[in-house]
């Protein structure tokens, strides 16, 4: 008896019927698996701490710098006070922030140029000192507006906290005013 042998058919590839693990769709999620273990492994050697407190630690610090700048009006003054150290160094652009030198008494401002109705002069005296304003130019009216109305044709000004003070020039004169008036003041600040 003659044994029959089954012919069977032989491919060069023996696993071409088995499904490949890494299809398209499990690519990308290998990837995105691959990327946010990388990032989890960075985050946790990283040398910032991100607890809960020092989250709180930051809110109360945030809190506390801008607990002051709430009120609109504080706000304002703000940036009324940013825009009057600025305007310090320049003659024609007011309101205008000084600050008494070291040893000085006097603050000195030559060349000044009012631009507009009035000039502003911010100050920040301590309790107890005395403010006196002269102007060279007699048609120019110097008051204290802040914290309280003053004028300094009556004398000087018995400093009673320590406030933002300030010192309104403002034109006053019989005539038409110049377009661009020129003038010197000095503001002294005594113990």
């Amino acid at each position: 008896m003659k044994k029959r042998y089954k012919k069977t058919v032989k491919t060069k590839n023996p696993n071409a019927l088995k499904k490949p693990f890494l299809q398209s769709s499990n690519t990308h999620m290998a990837f995105f698996a691959s990327g946010f273990i990388l990032l989890l492994a960075i985050s946790a050697c990283s040398s910032e701490n991100y607890s809960g407190e020092s989250i709180r630690t930051a809110e109360v610090t945030a809190a506390n710098k801008n607990r002051n700048l709430q009120d609109p009006e504080d706000v304002e003054d703000s940036i009324k006070n940013s825009h009057a150290r600025l305007a310090s160094k320049r003659s024609d652009i007011c309101p205008k922030l000084i600050q008494e030198e070291v040893g000085s008494k006097v603050v000195e401002r030559h060349s000044e140029v009012m631009v507009n109705n009035h000039c502003d002069y911010f100050l920040y005296p301590r309790d107890g000192q005395r403010l006196s304003v002269n102007v060279n130019n007699r048609q120019i009216e110097a008051l204290l507006i802040v914290p309280t109305l003053h004028d300094f044709v009556n004398g000087d000004y018995q400093v009673q906290s320590y406030d933002k003070h300030v010192i309104r020039l403002s034109y006053n004169g019989a005539t038409y005013r110049p377009e661009n008036l020129v003038y010197d003041v000095a503001v002294t600040v005594s113990d």
